[in-house]
């Protein structure tokens, strides 16, 4: 009887958890706006378990981690092209997201899970085309 009940409560407590988890969409566009080949929204604050749906709104687009911009101990993922992709955060910390086709256009996003009020002092440490940077910029600027 014991082990019937525990089993049930921790049931209720994990499906309790897992209904909390919110998804957000993102949307692949051409243009929004005055700007071309962006993510909308182009930065996201969730929370850690939640999902966000990657939209091609616009055909020729993908969305995928920059896999030197994610935190430790996050897998990198990488959508095909013109395909929808849902990508569940586990993981705390900051996530450059990008436009394989269209990087150097500055078609990125940032996602920051948790928390956290500031970057890592690395995260636009790389080397990055001035457009993309640019963005990336104003994007954390939104802390």
């Amino acid at each position: 009887m014991f082990r019937t009940i525990s089993t049930a409560l921790l049931f209720v407590a994990l499906m309790g958890g897992t209904a909390m988890a919110d998804t957000f969409e993102v949307k692949m566009l051409n243009k929004s706006g005055d700007q071309t080949m962006v993510f909308e929204p182009d930065f996201l604050r969730i929370a850690p378990g939640d999902t966000v749906k990657f939209i091609p709104t616009s055909k020729g687009h993908n969305a995928e981690s920059i896999k030197t911009m994610i935190p430790a101990g996050a897998e990198p993922f990488a959508g095909r092209l013109s395909k929808e992709i849902d990508v569940n955060f586990d993981v705390e910390g900051f996530y450059a997201i990008e436009c394989k086709p269209h990087f150097a256009m500055g078609m990125v996003m940032t996602i920051v899970v948790g928390d956290a009020t500031t970057a890592p002092a690395d995260f636009l440490a790389g080397r990055l085309p001035k457009k993309a940077k640019d963005r990336f910029e104003t994007q954390l600027s939104k802390l």
